[in-house]
């Protein structure tokens, strides 16, 4: 690549700015006046050990609304998945406890429901899509099987009309020969084509809101983006709510309209997405763009983040992040807490240098 070429990606990228699709960059997806379809408030969660306690969560807040596409992002351990199990109440029951906080989903308390509520909740009120579709699939039974009776669990259709429901959903996922695929087994078909079933699974009783934990994860790139693109449609045109989970930053500034970025059990960032990965606040935030391909120069060697995430049954005190933050300083010995942005009130972040950080991004 040309001197010239070189300056021009730098350019593209500096600081994290990856493109962003348009709804996205323009904000036309405004939030909606009314409740939130997911409302998490202050929520401790941990899990007893023998030593201890392994404090999995620490006071998230988290809202997401009908009709929005909503990345929840970081590392590994950072407390992603857990708090998708958490919404719809798959942890093993006596293995955790709630300090505080709670989960509402369309205005109920997801802690206080019955089991009999819960299992209409599921599937029916919120739905989830798993990283790997091969161990949610059933192996044993046709695609058409699986299909047919989560739409017979939720609505009050015939067999005949629930087949015609799952072929009509295949085909809406643009499987061309859906009649076929009800009539096989998942084994024989390919990640992406497994992926695609998943995504019509998970809508097929319409839900209010959509959790997809990794959904792209074990699919190639250029399927991956097949699969986001028909995600983002369904999602878009039924208004559904969008719980999108990921360690990929990439994927969340062209699928997300607003983003929460965790790091050991907290949320440390969280604001729209062109806004927040354009002009990061927080140095996780800053450090996790820095590390992506699509802002290395060619032969030059990706940035990583120094340290290891913290050991969440012995927090350190402070900032969470402070022992691999090279703006530490003795105040971030001190807790910070999650404020919003000056003039930017719908940007928030938890750290005591912000100025700092983006002082950083914006010379670089």
């Amino acid at each position: 690549m040309t001197g010239t070429g070189q300056h021009a990606q730098r350019g593209a990228h500096e600081n994290g700015k990856l493109p962003v699709s348009d709804d996205i960059a323009h904000g036309t997806l405004g939030l909606s006046a009314a409740a939130p379809v997911l409302d998490i408030s202050s929520l401790t969660l941990e899990f007893p050990i023998f030593k201890g306690v392994v404090k999995a969560l620490n006071g998230v807040n988290l809202q997401v609304h009908q009709g929005e596409i909503v990345g929840l992002v970081g590392e590994s351990g950072s407390g992603k998945s857990v708090t998708a199990m958490a919404i719809l109440r798959l942890l093993q029951q006596d293995a955790f406890r709630v300090k505080a906080g709670s989960i509402m989903v369309l205005g109920r308390d997801v802690f206080a429901l019955r089991e009999p509520e819960l299992l209409a909740m599921r599937g029916r009120d919120v739905a989830m899509i798993f990283q790997e579709p091969m161990t949610a699939l059933n192996p044993t039974r046709k695609v058409g099987r699986q299909l047919v009776d989560v739409i017979r669990r939720h609505q009050p259709v015939s067999q005949t009309k629930a087949l015609e429901q799952a072929e009509r959903l295949l085909r809406d996922m643009y499987i061309g020969d859906p009649v076929d695929v009800l009539n096989r087994y998942p084994f024989e078909l390919s990640g992406g084509m497994r992926q695609r079933i998943m995504i019509a699974l998970a809508f097929s009783c319409n839900p209010s809101l959509l959790i997809a934990d990794e959904p792209t994860t074990a699919l190639d790139v250029t399927v991956q983006r097949q699969v986001l693109l028909l995600l983002r449609e369904k999602a878009r045109a039924l208004g559904t709510a969008v719980l999108f989970i990921t360690h990929d930053m990439a994927v969340v500034s062209q699928f997300c309209d607003r983003v929460y970025v965790m790091y050991a059990g907290s949320v440390v960032e969280q604001g729209p997405t062109a806004s927040l990965i354009g002009t990061p606040a927080h140095p996780y935030t800053h450090a996790l763009l820095r590390g992506l391909p699509e802002n290395a120069l060619p032969h030059t060697e990706l940035p990583a983040i120094p340290g290891h995430a913290p050991d969440l049954s012995a927090l350190p005190e402070g900032c969470v992040f402070r022992d691999r933050c090279a703006f530490a300083d003795e105040q971030c010995r001190q807790k910070p807490l999650l404020k919003p942005m000056p003039g930017v009130p719908e940007r928030a972040y938890a750290c005591w240098h912000p100025r700092l950080i983006a002082g950083v991004g914006q010379g670089e």
